[in-house]
């Protein structure tokens, strides 16, 4: 099977991937941002382990939201 290439896809397509892959970014970034404003005695485990796993696709910024912090901070 051949690659499919940007432009052989449909518009709805189009928007599927984009709509998708901001998510993934905005999980991400907003992770990412949470690790590094936390402690890390309110982390579970290092925050090096927990930066990789977010960098996994929409996996690593849920499990991380999930199982990675310890309690929720409050203002």
């Amino acid at each position: 099977m051949a690659k499919k290439k940007w432009s052989d896809l449909t518009t709805a397509q189009q928007a599927v991937i984009l709509v998708a892959g901001s998510v993934q970014l905005a999980l991400a970034a907003t992770a990412w941002a949470d690790l590094a404003t936390r402690d890390a005695s309110e982390i579970s485990g290092s925050k090096g382990k927990w930066a990789a796993i977010i960098a996994v696709n929409f996996v690593g910024p849920l499990t991380y939201f999930a199982k990675g912090r310890k309690g929720i901070r409050t203002a």
